[in-house]
């Protein structure tokens, strides 16, 4: 496994290696040990599968907030998206900085989210699949989330607002400047 920090160094992408024959391929796509050595030690508790129908389809930007907030480790297992994780550390030098990266099942590439930023995708290809593991439980109650397309983000989405297939929470989420009375 490949360990590369990204433009924010707590944002991590992890390239796996796979082993392909006439059958197809295996990969290690998660290892505590590797993990632990990079100083990654993380307590995964539970995973979660999502799956898009139509290509510009916007999940996010959510996040939990502490106490239940939330590594995440982000794999798309069919199909592309543009991952995005958004520093929302008021202390933070990269608050309101942005690290953007095309998953895809293809090359299988996997994106370490840590606690402390909020996490979207928009997918690439129809009937897109994302698998993430998270260190927290799901908490109803700590979920927030950060408007997608915040011009003060500076992301650049492959969608327009009035293409983008979005749920109707996604679309009531507050911007970066009115994100603090959520911190």
């Amino acid at each position: 496994m490949q360990i590369e920090r990204t433009a924010i160094p707590d944002v991590v992408l992890l390239r796996t290696k796979r082993f392909g024959d006439h059958r197809g391929f295996f990969a290690e796509t998660w290892n505590r040990r590797i993990f632990a050595d990079a100083g990654l030690d993380l307590d995964f508790v539970q995973d979660n599968h999502s799956r898009s129908a139509e290509p510009g389809t916007i999940r996010g930007l959510h996040f939990q907030l502490a106490p239940h907030a939330q590594d995440k480790l982000v794999r798309v297992i069919k199909g592309a998206v543009l991952d995005v994780a958004v520093d929302i550390r008021p202390d933070s030098p990269t608050f309101g900085r942005h690290v953007a990266v095309r998953l895809d099942a293809a090359e299988g590439a996997t994106l370490l989210v840590p606690k402390g930023f909020a996490h979207g995708f928009c997918t690439l290809e129809p009937d897109t699949e994302v698998v993430y593991k998270v260190t927290d439980h799901y908490a109803p109650s700590h979920d927030r989330g950060l408007i997608w397309n915040d011009p003060a983000l500076g992301i650049d989405w492959p969608v327009t607002s009035e293409t983008a297939v979005l749920s109707d929470r996604d679309t009531r989420h507050p911007t970066l400047a009115d994100l603090h009375a959520q911190l």
